[in-house]
């Protein structure tokens, strides 16, 4: 078990946390929420040691091993994989480091034929010999092929690194487990594993993460940051979301009588409960829901952006056609034979397993790249508005956020400019902040508010949740849902994929696949993974 006792810490004259007294039990997985800034990763580091407090202490159960998922992707560059994994139980690899010096010695002593002994008991307790088998399941589990497993980690890329530290964190079965924003550049599959892997794990894991769908695959509780205060709650991200939106709502609504108030959460609960069975995790949930007091659930202070998406004019029939386009760099083949045409009101999801096929087809539809074969067309009465994955190049001239956004408005008015920075939290001295200095959260708030203003018909988003807290994300995709005109968007997101979505498109370097379907029906279609297969070249 681990908890805090009157954790406190400032930075100059910003508190963090103040008096944060919490305790997190043993086969519980609790999902650290806040807004951007609220602290979330450094609680995480005051758990782990990495960082002391001001004041307040950390207690863990005398024996029990945390494991924390590394931040510092350079830390194992000349250790070979499957070594670097092991590392992550710290005991067992010293054991293993302290018996292979002594067998290694040319004169062997009683005395090293006593400590080699007792090492040996050491080594079996751990299940040290099932280390190497176990690391390269898990390995393999994360996407990591068999044929990378003995090389060293500087050998591979970004991506395979991350995977290889996440396996470290997860090896060895540890006590308690910290895990920060552990699905970063995971692709689905792998994020699915993990998944099931932590709803099977039986001991303590705290995690940060902004996926929502993650949040509630493997969250039993919900750690909400706010006001320099750490509140536990009962149930996952959804369950917390929508309890307190219903008691912010009975908050303002002064008229309803307390009884009537007090019968809306049981309901809720109740229906909550209900829909718990989809969850791998929906027995012991289920039970932890049924139990909570009413009294618990608050209304939550979160400030969410109004992002309001209306086009200036509607789009006729035709949207756009696409005819045999394809995109060559370096002699490889990004993308391939894409051929499509767009409905107005297709909202539609484009993936790839190799996500600059996507970047480089939006910016081939943006008119920013030429295709290297074929041609699209957009409907005479089409305006689109693209947000980038990349978008330094917007933020390059020192100006203030009013004068930022007043170039890409036909409205000078600085209040009127300042109307639509307010909707997205920029308030008062920060709408006078140099663009040069802002956060990627606060750029890519920016960016949704020069669509705003824009007005199209069609939208072109390339990884629009990178950055945003859940209450930015939350607010983007509840307005998405409701845009009256045509959407191509890709994002890591699964909750904003699968709410989205009605037609699903994937660029492979073979072809195309186009699928009128939720984003779960095309992962869950035994054709559409068999066609998928075929399309990359994977031999089964």
């Amino acid at each position: 078990m681990i908890s805090t006792t009157n954790i406190s810490l400032r930075y100059g004259k910003r508190v963090l946390f103040e008096d944060v007294t919490v305790k997190f039990t043993p086969g519980n997985c609790y999902g650290v929420i806040g807004a951007n800034g609220a602290g979330k990763s450094t609680f995480l580091k005051i758990l782990s040691g990495e960082i002391d407090p001001a004041s307040g202490q950390v207690h863990i159960t005398p024996g029990e091993r945390m494991a924390v998922l590394k931040q510092n992707h350079f830390e194992f560059d000349d250790i070979p994989v499957l070594q670097t994994v092991i590392m992550g139980h710290k005991k067992l690899w010293e054991v293993m480091n302290e018996k292979d010096s002594i067998y290694m010695k040319s004169e062997f002593t009683d005395e090293d034929g006593m400590r080699a002994a007792e090492l040996e008991g050491l080594f079996a307790e751990m299940d040290g010999w099932d280390a190497e088998s176990d690391a390269a399941s898990m390995l393999s589990g994360l996407g990591v092929k068999e044929s990378l497993h003995d090389k060293s980690l500087k050998e591979l890329t970004g991506n395979e690194k991350v995977r290889v530290l996440l396996a470290q964190a997860l090896f060895g079965n540890p006590d308690i487990l910290l895990l920060d924003e552990p699905t970063n550049d995971l692709d689905v599959e792998t994020i699915a594993w993990l998944e099931n892997f932590l709803a099977d794990f039986k001991n303590t894991v705290i995690v940060v993460s902004h996926d929502r769908h993650f949040l509630d695959a493997v969250c039993t509780h919900v750690a909400d940051i706010d006001f320099s205060k750490l509140q536990i709650y009962t149930g996952n991200y959804t369950f917390w979301y929508e309890s307190s939106q219903l008691a912010l709502k009975q908050r303002y609504d002064s008229n309803k009588k307390a009884e009537d108030k007090k019968k809306e959460l049981q309901e809720f609960i109740a229906r909550f409960s209900a829909n718990a069975s989809k969850s791998r995790q929906a027995t012991s949930r289920k039970k932890l829901l049924e139990k909570i007091v009413v009294d618990d659930i608050k209304a939550s202070n979160r400030k969410y952006p109004a992002i309001i998406l209306k086009s200036d004019r509607e789009a006729g029939d035709q949207i756009l056609s696409v005819e045999n386009l394809s995109y060559t760099n370096d002699g490889e083949t990004i993308f391939s034979n894409v051929n499509f045409s767009l409905d107005r009101g297709d909202k539609v999801a484009i993936l790839s397993r190799n996500h600059i096929a996507i970047t480089n087809f939006f910016q081939v539809l943006a008119g920013e790249k030429e295709a290297t074969t074929g041609n699209f067309k957009w409907g005479i009465t089409t305006t689109q508005a693209y947000v980038p994955n990349e978008n330094a190049s917007y933020f390059e001239e020192p100006v203030s956020l009013v004068d930022w956004l007043a170039q890409y408005s036909k409205e000078k008015d600085e209040s009127f400019v300042r109307g639509f920075l307010g909707k997205m939290l920029f308030s008062g001295e920060e709408t006078l902040k140099k663009c040069t200095v802002l956060s990627g959260g606060e750029k890519v708030r920016c960016m949704i508010s020069r669509m705003m203003l824009q007005g199209a018909n069609v939208l072109m988003l390339d990884e629009p949740t990178n950055h945003l807290d859940l209450e930015s994300i939350t607010a983007f995709n509840n307005s998405l849902i409701d845009f009256k005109g045509t959407l191509l968007f890709t994002t890591h997101d699964h909750t904003f994929m699968q709410s989205i979505a009605t037609r699903i498109i994937e660029l492979t370097p073979s072809g195309m696949i186009d699928k009128n379907m939720t984003y779960d029906e095309y992962l869950e279609n035994e054709q559409v993974k068999a066609l998928r297969d075929e399309m990359y070249g994977v031999t089964v």
